[in-house]
C-alpha cells in the first residue's frame, strides 16, 4: 500500500494575510474557496511539491501559529535564502546543527524544539553535507517553516 502526504491544515487567524504572505513565498495558488462566511479553504502548492497546504476559516480548532517543524527541501540553500530575501520574506541566517545530521526543530517565540548538543550553529555545514543545512521562517501568525539542502537523497528515498 503507497501512503502518500497530500495536504497539510495550518491554523491562521486571517486567511488574506496569510495568503498574501504565501504567494510572496512563492507557493502556487490552487484554490480560493468561500461555501459561506464561516467556512473558506485557500489551498496552495510549494514549487515542486506533490504536498500542499490549506488553511482559511472553519479549517481547524488549532491555535493560529501552533505548527512548527514543516520542512521544505532545497537543492542550494545558499539559492533559497537569496531568493526568499528578494521576495521580501524574513528569514534566519543559514545553519547546521551542532548534531551534524538533523536540525531538531523550529524557534518560534517561546517554542523551542531543541536540546543539548542540537544547537543551532552559524553558517553552512562544514562539509556542506545533504541534510546538513537550513535556515528558518514563520508565516505571520508563527507557523514555522525549516528549509533544508539536500543534495543526494538517503537510498531508497
Amino acid at each position: 500500500m503507497d501512503l502518500k502526504l497530500e495536504l497539510l491544515v495550518l491554523p491562521v487567524s486571517d486567511p488574506d494575510r496569510a495568503k498574501a504572505f504565501y504567494e510572496a513565498v512563492g507557493f502556487r495558488l490552487d484554490v480560493d474557496y468561500t461555501d459561506n462566511e464561516e467556512f473558506r479553504v485557500v489551498h496552495f502548492t510549494p514549487p515542486g511539491s506533490e504536498c500542499s497546504i490549506i488553511f482559511g476559516d472553519g479549517m481547524t480548532t488549532a491555535a493560529p501559529g501552533s505548527t512548527q517543524g514543516l520542512y521544505l527541501i532545497v537543492s542550494d540553500i545558499e539559492q533559497a535564502h537569496a531568493e526568499l530575501v528578494a521576495r521580501g520574506i524574513e528569514v534566519s541566517e543559514i545553519f547546521h546543527d551542532a548534531g551534524g545530521l538533523l536540525h531538531h526543530g523550529h524557534d518560534a517565540g517561546d517554542v523551542v524544539h531543541n536540546g543539548p548538543g542540537q544547537e543551532r550553529l552559524a553558517g553552512l555545514h562544514p562539509d556542506r553535507a545533504s541534510y546538513g543545512c537550513y535556515l528558518t521562517f514563520s508565516d505571520p501568525d508563527g507557523n514555522g517553516w525549516v528549509l533544508q539542502e539536500v543534495k543526494q537523497r538517503l537510498a531508497g528515498r
